[in-house]
């Protein structure tokens, strides 16, 4: 009998089942993910399977949530973006100085017209200097030229120079988005080329544990629709995995609870994870679905993601609130490194300050940003490699080391431990699987710092529970009125700057909140109850039961919720998809845009004949090179007409669709 392998690796934990041919679970196993090196934790959630049915996997594929969390967290691999034909407003409109240095956002002379032809001719010898001057700043370039959905020449000629000069990986924008908007695509570009790093990384070390495991079979990565592409594929297009995680939660959930109407919700350590399923099929999200912050220009599975996990800091900004930042928690430092527990309890008796519960550890190794340390900061990176340093004690020894630690933090080489979510369910008896004694040590630390530092909470000072009790009390606040608001969001009918007033608002109705002030309400709101919540993830079980009391709606927990999204990951299909538009910018003249040169037509149904020959061919050659067989192709026209008094109903433009989808050609043999 022949068995795929599922493999999911989280910020937190890293996940592995083996399932047969009827998707049966037949083993799982968790083991702790190490970012600084990826291998050992896959290694180790693997090598637990028994290596008689290891030997008879002939598909292994993968999920992950990095890229997501990478994206929610706002780190990255630093990157170079080349913009012909782009303005400042632009620029700034497009978000990219929030996730990029100023200059490594280079604007170019060059850029297109709506119509695909040249406004102004590329500037490549500013291009050549800017990419020689950075090469060695940067991990990878992102090229996003301004109508380049309508000619690519540009950013193909800029991709050839970066790859002349330097070799290293190109994101383009014409190759992710089709759509106009070109400050969007040029954040999907740069985030794509953030993201290459990660994603290189994480199939890099798949690839070597399946050869020392000796499994004979193709990688699949699960993309953001929930289709599968081979390694190579999203190798290319890594941002097509920014929702790898959730959309292999969303397939998992739906199989193992077998519901067809639900609200699926997998809560990690990272993010927590939102999608509407309807008819027993998730949405998609043609125009890009809501990662944290940022929207960018990703087909993908609806989902509504937010920085709210396990392991998200619980912290004092203005109230107490639980961050967007990934921690690690303090029960888990002390489970992996038992030496830093005394000197949690050192903290304990000495007066409180800002940086207790908080060490640094290594997190990944970059080597582009480890070659730009200076002489302190590779110091410190050198003293990390022996195991946590406390940040109290640097601070009154070494303040110069301090800062550079903080600088690699927020370069994302180094991570902060602090008091989280995860921490409060140890205390409450709800976990055992890290060191509980180390949880109850930081919560009472955490809860003296709120109390001395910031004046919140009126715990008695040598209790735990009672600060973790409303510590949990907040993310289930939290969770519930996310749940409003993905509810609200459903259709993408509100913009954001209303929806968060409306949202609390309908969430303090929903929730009761204030009910004792009011003694007949005018009218009631409810959650929908036909919409059961389907809730995977390892913290599922402590969040969930409260969460469906509150919102007053049906609760399911399916067996192996835990492994929900490696199970996932082995179910989906190969799916490519081909888009190709046709206008008509002057009456009688029709342009189809296709690769780099638009095509003129006098006639439109021979441009719309040539766009869907066109369509049909490039999607399935694309479900070919991700790995498909058996390949079928569905197409769609979406046409926009425009009523005039003399000409009547006048054509606009055309956008042809094709999908081709099959299974993994290893499925088909």
């Amino acid at each position: 009998m022949a068995y795929q392998l599922g493999v999911d690796t989280g910020g937190t934990y890293t996940d592995a089942v083996i399932v047969d041919a009827e998707h049966n679970v037949v083993a799982k196993n968790k083991s702790l993910t190490t970012a600084f090196d990826l291998t050992i934790g896959i290694s180790n959630a693997i090598s637990s399977m028994p290596p008689a049915l290891l030997r008879e996997i002939n598909l292994v594929a993968l999920s992950t949530t990095l890229s997501t969390n990478s994206v929610v967290e706002g780190r990255g691999a630093p990157v170079s973006i080349l913009l012909p034909g782009y303005n400042e407003q632009q620029v700034h409109k497009s978000g990219l100085y929030e996730i990029l240095e100023r200059d490594l956002v280079t604007v170019l002379e060059g850029g297109h017209s709506a119509t695909g032809s040249e406004l102004v001719p590329l500037d490549i010898e500013r291009a050549r200097d800017v990419i020689l001057a950075q090469k060695d700043r940067v991990s990878a370039f992102a090229i996003s030229g301004m109508f380049a959905t309508r000619n690519s020449s540009h950013e193909i000629k800029l991709r050839e120079l970066v790859m002349e000069l330097t070799g290293k990986p190109v994101a383009c924008g014409h190759e992710l988005a089709s759509s106009l908007g070109a400050p969007r695509r040029a954040l999907t570009a740069a985030l794509n080329a953030r993201m290459i790093l990660y994603i290189q990384s994480l199939i890099n070390s798949v690839e070597d544990i399946l050869k020392q495991k000796e499994i004979d079979a193709p990688l699949m990565i699960v993309k953001g629709d929930g289709s599968l592409v081979n390694a190579q594929t999203a190798l290319l297009q890594p941002v097509a995995t920014v929702l790898s995680g959730p959309a292999a939660s969303v397939i998992g959930a739906c199989a193992l609870s077998g519901q067809q109407d639900a609200i699926v919700v997998d809560i990690g350590g990272t993010t927590t994870d939102i999608a509407i399923v309807t008819g027993g099929q998730p949405e998609l999200c043609e125009d890009g679905a809501r990662i944290g912050d940022w929207q960018p220009m990703v087909e993908a599975i609806r989902v509504f993601s937010i920085g709210l996990g396990g392991d998200s800091e619980v912290r004092f900004k203005g109230r107490m609130s639980i961050s967007q930042r990934r921690v690690v928690p303090v029960s888990l430092l002390a489970y992996q490194y038992p030496d830093v527990l005394p000197r949690l309890e050192r903290q304990l008796s000495a007066a409180p300050t800002p940086r207790n519960n908080k060490f640094a550890l290594r997190l990944q190794q970059n080597e582009v940003l480890l070659r730009q340390l200076n002489d302190i900061e590779k110091q410190a990176w050198e003293r990390l490699e022996n195991g946590p340093i406390e940040i109290d004690a640097l601070a009154d020894a070494d303040r110069q080391m301090l800062r550079a630690i903080a600088r690699m933090e927020r370069q994302g080489l180094v991570i902060y431990s602090g008091f989280t979510p995860s921490d409060a369910t140890h205390v409450l008896g709800m976990s055992d699987h890290w060191n509980r004694h180390a949880a109850e040590v930081g919560a009472k630390i955490w809860a003296r710092q709120m109390r001395h530092l910031y004046g919140c909470g009126t715990w008695d000072l040598d209790d735990a529970v009672a600060p973790c009790e409303q510590v949990f009390a907040m993310v289930i606040q939290e969770i519930s009125q996310k749940l409003i608001e993905a509810g609200l969001n459903q259709h993408g009918k509100l913009v954001d700057s209303r929806s968060m007033n409306l949202t609390q608002l309908m969430a303090d109705i929903i929730l009761n909140k204030g009910e004792a002030e009011q003694v007949k309400p005018l009218f009631k709101l409810r959650f929908a109850d036909d919409y059961p919540i389907v809730a995977v993830g390892g913290p599922a079980g402590d969040y969930f039961p409260e969460v469906a009391r509150v919102l007053k709606v049906g609760l399911h927990l399916p067996e192996h919720a835990d492994t929900a999204n490696a199970i996932g990951a082995v179910m989906g299909a190969v799916v490519q998809i081909a888009h190709i538009t046709v206008t008509q910018p002057e009456f009688g003249t029709f342009y189809l845009f296709h690769k780099d040169q638009p095509i003129r037509f006098e006639n439109l149904e021979n441009a719309l004949s040539r766009a869907r020959e066109l369509a049909v061919a490039d999607a399935t050659k694309m479900a070919e090179t991700a790995g498909a067989s058996s390949i079928e192709t569905k197409i769609k026209q979406d046409a926009n007409h425009v009523k005039h008094d003399i000409d009547g109903e006048l054509f606009v433009s055309a956008t042809i669709t094709a999908v081709a989808s099959g299974r993994p050609n290893c499925l088909m043999r």
